[in-house]
């Protein structure tokens, strides 16, 4: 499982950095600030738990568990329905989509306790 956690994060990172990038050559000058702003953030929090994501993968090959499996599930699934959804509603100005984004939040939260819970119980 770490392998494809590693291939998931080195994934997730390649992605990060080709939307940041678009980002700030292809949408500074479509988007105002507020929508910029927004999708900076999903572009922040992507990158966040990507590394967070990788550091899972390098740990689980240290002492794999199938708490660190859900982490990295969790870590995953927060990066789509979080970032995921700023940057759809940056683009789309979808507001309704801003309800969603907590999910992701909250996936990401279940993502880190269960690595602290992993870690301890070693």
């Amino acid at each position: 499982m770490n392998k494809t956690i590693l291939l998931t994060a080195a994934f997730l990172l390649a992605l990060a950095v080709i939307l940041g990038a678009f980002g700030a050559h292809g949408l500074k000058e479509k988007l105002g600030n507020e929508m910029m702003q927004i999708y900076k953030t999903g572009v922040e929090y992507h990158f966040y738990h990507a590394l967070g994501l990788l550091l899972v993968g390098v740990l689980s090959a240290q002492m794999p568990s199938s708490l660190m499996n859900w982490s990295a599930i969790c870590l995953t699934v927060g990066i789509v329905i979080f970032s995921g959804s700023l940057y759809t509603l940056a683009i789309t100005g979808v507001r309704w989509l801003g309800a969603i984004t907590p999910l992701g939040g909250l996936s990401f939260i279940a993502g880190w306790v269960l690595l602290f819970i992993a870690v301890w119980k070693k």
